[in-house]
């Protein structure tokens, strides 16, 4: 948490939550108005795998390509009305088996009465 500290203070983007998965990485951030979205990923994934490779020199030779991280992300805003707390709750269960977590994002209050997508029918 340390690069991330660094981050933090370099850029003014504070990383409020972090959750591992086997495969992929979410973060919940908020950062000064000036940063677009996608360059808060740019910044975040470059320093990241730089730090990364400075402290495990070999494993740049055992990844595809020899990049850390793949080109592509998924990133979500989350404006004055949307349920923070359903996002910070899905971060904190990564890890956890699929089918705890993944339709845990359509229990959003509006919605609290209508059950979560691809629940009860199969087609």
């Amino acid at each position: 948490m340390e690069v991330c500290r660094r981050i933090q203070e370099r850029y003014e983007i504070v990383f409020e939550q972090v959750g591992f998965d086997r495969d992929h990485v979410h973060v919940l951030c908020s950062a000064a108005p000036r940063y677009s979205p996608g360059m808060i990923v740019r910044v975040v994934k470059s320093i990241t795998a730089q730090e990364i490779f400075k402290r495990f020199p070999g494993l740049r030779g055992e990844l595809w390509g020899g990049e850390l991280w793949t080109g592509g992300y998924c990133l979500a805003t989350i404006g004055e009305g949307g349920n923070r707390a359903v996002i910070e709750e899905y971060i904190k269960a990564q890890g956890q088996k699929p089918e705890e977590v993944q339709l845990r994002l359509f229990e959003i209050n509006k919605f609290k009465d209508t059950p979560p997508l691809g629940a009860g029918s199969s087609s």
